[in-house]
Parts: C-alpha cells; structure tokens; sequence
C-alpha cells in the first residue's frame, strides 16, 4: 500500500482543514499518481475537496467513526482495520493514502511505499506527517530534481519501508 503527500520543511501537511499551499505541478503529480486507484482518506479531507464530492476516476474509500456518514460516491468505512480490509481486493500498489494527518499515523503501518512533495519552506500548521527521515524503519528510495513554482523550491521524493534481512 501507497501514500501521497506533501510535506514542509518540518513536515507539516496542513492548517485549518486546507493544504498549506497548492503548487500546480504537485497537483498534477498526485492527479497521475491516483487516477484509476483506490484512494483512502478521513472524512475531514473528503469535506475538504470542492463540494465535499469524492476525486472523480477513483475509488474513494472514507474512514469515520460516525455509523450514519454517507458520502455519495465514496465507500465509507469506520475504522482502519475495515479500510485496509476493502483495499486488500486490489493490487496494493494502487492502493493510495491521502489523508490526513490522523488518517496518515494510523495507516502507516500497512504503508510500504510513501510519495512525498517535499516543500523546501516551513508554513505555520496545526497537521503534520509522521517525519520518515527519523523513523528508522523508512529509507529514502529515490528523490526527484529540483522543481520550483515561483519562489518555492520542492523535490518528489519516494520512501520506501525497510525489509528485514
């Protein structure tokens, strides 16, 4: 299973439900990364999308704990354990996590490639993403050019899980 984010230089992903800023190619790098898979994410990410409607081209997988939740268009789950239970009828690899922050924490466990925007500035935010250069269990597998979108510079990089020896 996959995840997908951006990230700042402390690795913060958001601040009051939103992004911490929305760079163009970063969004067309998910956009490609996600369309036609399974995406899992928390409700609060789904009701931050335009309309609170799921992606369009996705599978949409949304984790609450509120039994009477509905979200048309999405599959709505109520714990982590049911999400990766739906997700196990697909190839792993197209299986994405997008969000957010609590969402991210729980399933890291069961993450074993993470797509990371990282952004080369520190935003003021209430949401982070588990830092991966810290854990031990995570290496860094690939890193992209420098991109830049006016004045911000950021990079693709891809992590991957550790396997034991």
């Amino acid at each position: 299973m996959n995840c997908i984010a951006a990230v700042d230089k402390n690795w913060n992903i958001g601040k009051n439900g939103k992004l911490l800023v929305s760079i163009p190619g970063d969004m067309q790098y998910f956009q490609q990364m996600t369309m036609g898979k399974v995406v899992i994410m928390g409700r609060k990410t789904l009701e931050s999308f335009p309309k609170k409607k799921p992606l369009r081209g996705r599978i949409n997988v949304v984790i609450t704990k509120n039994d009477s939740y509905e979200a048309e268009g999405a599959v709505v789950v109520h714990s982590v354990e049911e999400a990766v239970k739906f997700a196990e009828q697909y190839d792993p690899r197209d299986v994405f996590v997008i969000g957010g922050g609590q969402i991210y924490r729980d399933m890291l466990p069961y993450i074993d490639t993470a797509y990371i925007t990282k952004i080369d500035y520190a935003y003021d935010a209430d949401t982070a993403f588990p830092n991966l250069d810290t854990d031990a269990e995570w290496e860094l597998a690939r890193t992209s050019e420098e991109q830049t979108y006016f004045d911000l510079v950021y990079e693709f990089d891809v992590y991957r899980k550790k396997t034991e020896a």
